[in-house]
Order: structure tokens, then sequence, then C-alpha cells
């Protein structure tokens, strides 16, 4: 019997990237290349994947918030993002504006998709596809996790792959042990040694993924192992190798980049996993076309060639 398939999305991240490089304008001429984008995206996905259920999730207002009171420099001196489009009439708040009325218009859209979508306050995406990937009423199901975020390296397993829309890259638990030598049970803590500069999240001076896995050949197992194992093998190694003396005195990096960057046990409320776990076993779906078609319309998309995901909803709303 074929594997029932579902598509988990980091939507933020999916739809900050086709606000930046699509430069759709409406027959108004307002851009609208976040919305049209996301869209155009969503449909390749669809065609390729053939999913049974599709979950996007969204970072919840103040979703950083719980991170940030561990390391208040989390995703701070981020620069704004250069747009591959003229926005030269656009003034920086009109264009931030912009950016967040495509956003929540294509929330819209997707409340008239049979998509199931997620957003908690006070927490991130990251935490919310976690969830979904480990949601009993999924076991069994192939999950595709669509992000170009490294954070979910650690999410791969026997029945969870990702997919990186950008690098055009499907990684499987073999292939992340191939390119890393760190299986995905120990990328969170493998990680939390080198840090993350995306997140401005410092790691260890002078120590990458590739030196991680030559100083601790360990972490290609598929059991987990802990910081202590790692200090451990630091203070045993008979070596003089500047990268064990680091390690030890930043223990405290490590350990506070560790809270920060797993996400075997999301950060959610027990109030919020009740309300995940009754939404994602009983998602209402729903499949307006005729809504949508006037959407398009009034946000002046011209020519949109939707066929694929008219079909393909429609097959998932029979399905649900």
């Amino acid at each position: 019997m074929k594997k029932q398939r579902c598509l988990i999305i980091d939507m933020f991240n999916m739809f900050y990237r086709g606000w930046i490089v699509d430069p759709s304008l409406s027959v108004n001429g307002d851009p609208i290349g976040g919305l049209k984008g996301s869209l155009k995206i969503l449909q390749k996905l669809l065609r390729e994947t053939q999913p049974n259920r599709v979950f996007i999730c969204w970072d919840g207002p103040g979703g950083s918030q719980r991170r940030r009171s561990i390391n208040k420099a989390y995703k701070e001196g981020r620069k704004p993002a250069k747009v591959n489009w003229d926005s030269t009439f656009l003034s920086p708040a009109a264009k931030e504006e912009n950016r967040k009325w495509q956003q929540v218009r294509l929330m819209e859209y997707f409340n008239n998709m049979p998509l199931c979508q997620l957003l908690l306050p006070s927490v991130e995406a990251d935490d919310i596809i976690s969830f979904v990937k480990d949601a009993s009423c999924l076991k069994g199901w192939q999950k595709i996790i669509v992000s170009s975020d490294k954070d979910f390296f650690q999410l791969v397993d026997s029945e969870t792959v990702l997919y990186r829309p950008i690098q055009k890259q499907l990684l499987n638990e073999k292939d992340i042990l191939e390119n890393h030598k760190i299986h995905p049970q120990n990328m969170a803590l493998a990680r939390a040694i080198v840090g993350d500069k995306s997140d401005n999240l410092p790691g260890i001076a002078g120590i990458g993924l590739t030196t991680v896995a030559n100083r601790f050949p360990f972490l290609s197992d598929e059991e987990s192992h802990t910081i202590d194992e790692v200090l451990k093998h630091c203070q045993n190694a008979n070596s003089t190798a500047k990268a064990y003396t680091n390690i030890i005195e930043g223990e405290d990096i490590i350990r506070q980049n560790y809270k920060m960057m797993q996400l075997y046990a999301p950060s959610i409320s027990v109030q919020g996993k009740t309300y995940l776990r009754e939404t994602i076993k009983n998602c209402e779906i729903t499949f307006n076309k005729t809504e949508i078609k006037k959407m398009m319309i009034q946000d002046g998309f011209g020519e949109f060639n939707w066929i694929d995901l008219y079909q393909i909803f429609n097959r998932i709303s029979v399905e649900k």
C-alpha cells in the first residue's frame, strides 16, 4: 500500500523568498511578487510531490520571544533584504507595508484552499513544524519539510525528508550523514558548537561542522549524544588541539546555543500542543474556487495558470 504523504511548509521562509525575487506587479502596478511567487512555488511543490495533506506553518506574533529571553541578541543585526525588483517608487516604510499586506493576503488565500494553516502566539514556525512531524495521527506518513533553513537537518529521519527550494536539494537521513558525517539526531548538538551566523548565535571560534565531525566521530551514530559526552571527550583526548580547549572553555555558549537550536522537544505550551494536536487531526478542509478567482481579480493577478493547483486541491478536498 502506498504511503500517505504530507507537506510541512516553513511558510514565511518561502514567502519571503518570493517577495525578494519575484518582480510581479499587479495590473495597477503594485508589487505582488510575494503572493504570486508563493503560489507558483506551492503549485510546483504540489505537482512534484502529490501530497495527501498540506500544513502551512507560520511564525506567531512574538514568535522569537522565548529564544530572545535566553539570548537578547537572537536574530539581531539582520540587514534589510535587497529585493530583486525595482522598488525605487516605494519608500522603505511603504515597501515594508506592502510586504506585510502581501503576507496577510496570502493567508487569506490559504483560508480558501484545502490546506491546514498553523500559527501560535509566541511560537516560531520551527517548533510547530517539529510538532507536526511527530504528530501521532501522521505516524507512518511520509513527511516532506519545505524550508531552506539548516535548523531542520535535525528533524530528518526514516519518515521525514527536507526539501530546500533555494538550493534545490532533497535530503534524507542518509544524505545528511554522508554530507556532514553527523547523524540528524546529533545535528543540533553539532550546530550548537559551530553557532549560526544567520540567527546571530556565535559558536566556538575556528570550528565548523567538518571539524566537529572529525574530532567527534561518535556524532555519526544514530544514538543521541550529549554536551557532557562532548566535553568528556575533549578532556580525555590525548591531544593539544586548540579545538578541544576552546570547546571546554566555551561550554556556556554551547549549552545556551543548544537550548536555542534544538527542535527535538519543541517549545510549545501544554495548551498550544492541545490546540495543534486537535487542529492537525481535525483541520477543516475547504476549497472555495469562486472566492480565490475573485481575490485574484481584485489583486490584479492578470494571467495566472493555476490548473495544477486546481486539480490537486480538488483531489485533496475530496480525499479529506
